[in-house]
């Protein structure tokens, strides 16, 4: 799965839509360019921003953890 399903798919879980999630972001952060077109071209792009994925996740109540390999 690659990143767009896996936080569209989150984003589901939670009741919501990716539309709806930005719209509030857009709101909160005062960023008009923040609307889930903009987001969807840089899922299919592979452009998104490291920040801009975790405003993403913090709206939907997660966040990102970096996770050392047990070998």
């Amino acid at each position: 799965m690659d990143i767009r399903n896996e936080i569209k798919y989150l984003i589901g879980k939670k009741g919501k839509t990716l539309k709806n999630v930005c719209e509030n972001i857009s709101k909160k952060t005062n960023n008009a360019k923040f609307t889930s077109n903009n987001i969807s071209t840089k899922f299919t792009r592979k452009t998104i921003r490291y920040s801009e994925l975790e405003l993403i996740l913090s709206e939907i109540g997660y966040h990102v953890e970096f996770v050392e390999d047990k070998n």
